[in-house]
């Protein structure tokens, strides 16, 4: 018999491969010809992915499904800096990059916590629709079994790598609009190193729940 060890390799094994494929099927997805609409319904699709296997996945599971996939249908660079406005100038190359980088880390690390069980829910789409400045609104619903709809709309814009996200309005209000008054109350308050330090312990916190 084997043991509950090899039991143990087998599994890890066997999830690593599925996550491996599915990295593949993401990865062939043509996010550059997508629609504002497609690059939606893959991220939420992930998500349900991610709350499906929840358990099994653990954080790190769920963190490596959710990366490039967050990658592709995110502007990481258009958000931070929308995010920190004027401030954005007064930051050395080095800052910029560092911030990026690390508000990267933490957005990934922030669905890996929160998308982390299934109990029957779903998303669906409602409709797409234009905006001023070339921008697309899609907005859709996180449908619960035990609880009301949550509303989730994203402003996406076009650029040289497709259609990607540059704020996401939860039942109305704007995560950009959260994070511009937070970011910028730090900086103004405590400087840039107290800013970094802040994402980074939202980024321990979300591993450890």
């Amino acid at each position: 018999m084997r043991s509950l060890l090899e039991f143990r390799i087998i599994s890890y094994a066997f999830t690593t491969a599925i996550l491996l494929l599915f990295s593949v099927v993401v990865s062939a997805k043509d996010f550059q010809s997508a629609s504002p609409e497609d690059v939606i319904h893959a991220l939420q699709e992930t998500f349900i992915h991610a709350m499906q296997k929840g358990d099994e996945l653990g954080y790190r599971g769920r963190l490596e499904l959710l990366t490039p996939v967050i990658d592709r249908s995110h502007d990481i660079d258009t958000i931070i800096r929308s995010a920190l406005g004027a401030n954005w100038s007064t930051l050395n190359e080095d800052q910029q990059q560092s911030i990026t980088e690390t508000f990267r880390k933490l957005s990934i690390a922030t669905y890996a916590e929160r998308f982390n069980r299934y109990n029957g829910e779903r998303f669906e789409i409602i409709e797409q629709r234009s905006l001023p400045r070339d921008q697309i609104l899609v907005r859709s619903k996180f449908i619960q079994a035990d609880s009301n709809p949550i509303n989730f709309d994203y402003v996406l814009r076009q650029g040289k790598e497709g259609w990607r996200i540059i704020n996401i309005l939860v039942d109305g209000v704007s995560d950009l609009a959260l994070k511009r008054a937070e970011y910028n109350a730090i900086l103004k308050r405590d400087g840039f190193p107290a800013l970094i330090a802040m994402l980074e312990q939202k980024i321990l916190q979300a591993e450890q729940n």
